[in-house]
């Protein structure tokens, strides 16, 4: 179960310390994942240059690699960055968009993973599932599978590339291959806004840099990004406004309130 007073602490010591968070992520992604993290209270860089890589590696207090709208130099850059992160012990996360549409995904999301060793993986059903079984096909970047699918294919990657594996969905599922946690806040109108699973993997890699319990900062990191988008959708009336609202509640929410509310 969820420590209650530890995912409040974890609220209050990210706003308190306003990790940079280094994006290397997707143009559709940037500006709703920049402004997420910024009314969070996070500081959101989004930087691809292969040339400064190392540098602002170092400033970082977490990666986060999404693989959105790849192309070679991009990926160039991903792993260069993967790799100065992972050998100062910092950390990664990676969010595999689109594993499963195509080898090229696939094969890059492990070409990360095998390179850069990276601290969380977060990514939808089908993407997960198209880690460990090649014969699984996703649609473009959504899931064509439920979360729950998902939960053997995230223990075992898990176990695999020792990293804490997180699935999204209707419910949400984080393992290290031993430990599982599920959270099932949220709504499905979240699933009609852009960038949102992206923006999830950006608020992970905050949490995961304030505090050294991966496992622990991904449940945290799920339980907000339920909690506010189900906050969100009571107050509009479509997708449109609920991205805005989603933006705001990151902004207003209280730790108290984001405990009172997490469902399990």
């Amino acid at each position: 179960m969820i420590n209650k007073e530890h995912l409040k602490r974890d609220l209050k010591r990210l706003r308190e310390q306003s990790p940079l968070v280094h994006n290397i992520t997707n143009y559709v992604a940037m500006n709703f994942t920049a402004n997420t993290l910024l009314a969070l209270g996070a500081s959101p860089v989004m930087a691809h240059a292969v040339e400064e890589m190392d540098e602002m590696t170092r400033l970082a207090g977490a990666l986060m690699i999404n693989i959105g709208t790849l192309d070679a130099q991009w990926v160039e850059g991903m792993l260069r960055a993967g790799n100065a992160m992972r050998q100062r012990g910092g950390v990664t996360v990676l969010d595999p968009v689109g594993a499963g549409a195509t080898h090229y995904r696939t094969q890059t999301a492990w070409q990360i993973i095998n390179t850069c060793h990276p601290t969380i993986i977060r990514g939808n059903a089908s993407e997960i599932m198209a880690l460990i079984n090649a014969d699984i096909q996703s649609k473009g970047v959504d899931s064509t599978a439920q979360s729950s699918d998902a939960v053997a294919s995230a223990k075992e990657l898990a176990q695999r590339t020792g990293s804490v594996v997180v699935v999204s969905g209707a419910t949400d599922y984080i393992t290290d291959g031993t430990r599982t946690e599920q959270l099932c806040n949220g709504s499905p109108m979240q699933t009609l806004v852009t960038a949102m699973g992206c923006t999830a993997s950006s608020v992970v890699a905050a949490f995961a840099a304030i505090n050294p319990d991966p496992f622990e900062a991904s449940v945290h990191a799920m339980a907000l990004m339920g909690v506010a988008g189900e906050k969100a959708a009571k107050e509009v009336k479509g997708p449109g406004s609920l991205l805005t609202a989603f933006v705001d509640i990151m902004y207003t929410i209280t730790p108290d309130q984001l405990a009172a509310a997490v469902q399990q």
